[in-house]
């Protein structure tokens, strides 16, 4: 479901990447194919490769983790052009150590001091500020309405606090479940201040697939998902609507949900896209954003039989589309208060 997209993505391109979990997705296709995926927070080149994976180097175009909410976004931007500080400068773990409420899952293990998560935030700001200025095209996959917010400075916290770090407070925090204006109103300063910040910069947006894994509206999850998902998908057409010549969308959300695959894109818990559901996305978008353009009759080549002499297929398939995303970490939470 795709027609004239406007843009054509280059080798050459410095593309950029940000969103909830699905966004990784494209963001390892755009790597994988050559492109030019840019990533300023790299870790240091000497580094073990699968350590700098293990602290999400490489994973995020700076380490940012996912970033679900357009609000979330915004206040990013505002703390790395604008000096601003959001929520509390750390959370210390009853067991040791510190989190950056901002980022609480973004590495295995917490950071030792208060000391050491200052500089590497400001080290992570600083590579928030390289990528915006040098991008070409940034990628934002929209995915949540719903976040707790701090009552003191309005923060918005990527996962409840609670979930990875820190205490939630009624008194310090509140839910907020963002309108359709308030997210066009966020889109659109988004917009017109990276524009600002680099004019040659375009947008293209999605919409993630993923449903919600909780609500915190006294709702059924699946009510949830519904209302947040149209509403986000109606916030993109309207910021595209009032920019068209630098912005655009792009219909993962379509292709993975859209009735004419009879949910065959959902794995078993209806929730996780599936690695069919992932290609078929990714062919696409290749296909009609890039400028070396599929063959139209291009399918997937059917995975080989797992067998004795091939045991690593299976994981290595999963490996393949795993990504990182906290918002998973509400069961983990929920199965230790059991």
């Amino acid at each position: 479901p795709v027609v004239n997209f406007p843009f054509k993505l280059n080798p050459q391109d410095k593309v950029a990447t940000a969103g909830s979990c699905f966004a990784q997705h494209i963001a390892r296709k755009l790597s994988g194919a050559s492109y030019n995926y840019l990533v300023t927070e790299q870790g240091h080149p000497l580094g073990d490769p699968e350590l700098r994976a293990a602290f999400n180097y490489g994973t995020f175009s700076a380490r940012f983790g996912n970033i679900y909410t357009v609000r979330q976004l915004l206040q990013l931007i505002e703390r790395a052009f604008d000096g601003k500080t959001y929520g509390p400068a750390y959370w210390e773990l009853d067991d040791g150590g510190f989190v950056d409420p901002l980022r609480p899952a973004i590495q295995p293990a917490p950071f030792y001091s208060i000391r050491e998560l200052n500089e590497d935030r400001a080290q992570h700001l600083a590579a928030v500020r390289r990528m915006f200025q040098e991008a070409d095209y940034f990628v934002f996959t929209l995915g949540l309405t719903e976040a707790f917010v701090s009552r003191k400075d309005g923060a918005v916290f990527p996962v409840a606090p609670g979930v990875s770090g820190g205490r939630y407070n009624p008194e310090e925090h509140v839910f907020a479940n963002f309108s359709v204006l308030e997210i066009i109103a966020d889109l659109n300063t988004v917009i017109s201040r990276l524009r600002a910040l680099n004019p040659r910069m375009k947008f293209i947006f999605t919409v993630s697939p993923v449903p919600l894994v909780a609500t915190a509206e006294d709702d059924h999850v699946l009510v949830s998902t519904t209302y947040s998902k149209s509403v986000l998908r109606v916030a993109a057409a309207e910021a595209i609507k009032a920019s068209p010549e630098y912005c655009a969308y792009f219909p993962s959300y379509e292709i993975i949900t859209g009735n004419y695959n009879r949910g065959a894109y959902y794995a078993v818990d209806l929730r996780e896209v599936t690695p069919e559901g992932v290609d078929h996305v990714m062919r696409l978008f290749m296909k009609h954003a890039s400028s070396e353009s599929a063959d139209p009759g291009h399918r997937a080549p059917a995975p080989p039989a797992a067998s004795s002499g091939d045991a690593n297929f299976l994981q290595e398939m999963v490996q393949g589309v795993k990504v990182v995303c906290e918002e998973e970490l509400i069961e983990t939470a929920a199965r230790q208060h059991d």
